[in-house]
């Protein structure tokens, strides 16, 4: 599990392809200091698994699942990336609960300047957006931010300056992809409203008056 707070932001050093997947090296420094084969890493918010270490870096293999399904197909040499580790049981709960499963690639708009602050416009498929609410969070490329605004397919959200130096939102383009993942908690609200035994059953008005909820 991850919080969605980048430690730092990488560059893919080389990408290998073979047979529909890919091996990606990425070139890091703060990630490296308890870094073990075997880790689990956010890759701008997807989660891979280390397989190799090296003095600057580190690799994963990368499946054609994956790379269906994220931007890790298009990355380039030299690209950022922002990077999290999975969160240690010890550690403080920030940002919000993500799994690092990649639900959509989405699309980067336009930003605008709202004094100390910039807004970011996105624009994301039907299946996440469905999932997304006003003041609720969602993972762009790994970073938890909150949404501040929803209409149609485009959502947008507040990031302070601290975010952007840090990620790698300051080098976003319009048109530029970005893996997005909906808050875990609203896909299990969807399951169990739909389904009051998580088996059989819906939930509706009947029910709820047989249930003593109405009257």
């Amino acid at each position: 599990m991850f919080t969605g707070l980048v430690e730092e932001t990488g560059s893919i050093a080389g990408i290998k392809r073979s047979d529909g997947n890919a091996v990606i090296t990425i070139n890091c420094e703060k990630i490296l200091e308890d870094l073990k084969i075997g880790d689990s890493v956010a890759i701008d918010g997807a989660c891979q698994t280390v397989t190799e270490i090296k003095d600057s870096g580190f690799s994963m293999d990368t499946s054609p699942e994956t790379l269906k399904l994220t931007i890790l197909n298009d990355y380039k040499p030299g690209q950022d990336v922002n990077l999290e580790r999975a969160m240690p049981a010890s550690g403080r709960f920030g940002g919000h609960i993500v799994s690092g499963h990649v639900e959509g690639i989405g699309t980067f708009l336009r930003k605008q300047k709202q004094g100390i602050t910039s807004i970011f416009y996105f624009q994301a498929p039907e299946n996440v957006m469905k999932y997304l609410v006003y003041k609720g969070s969602v993972s762009v490329n790994g970073i938890s931010l909150t949404i501040a605004s929803i209409e149609d397919n485009i959502f947008s959200a507040a990031v302070i300056p601290a975010t952007i130096d840090q990620t790698n939102l300051k080098f976003l383009s319009p048109g530029d992809k970005i893996n997005l993942e909906p808050d875990i908690l609203a896909k299990y609200v969807e399951k169990f409203a739909g389904k009051y035994d998580n088996m059989t059953g819906n939930i509706n008005e009947n029910y709820l008056k047989e249930h003593g909820f109405m009257d």
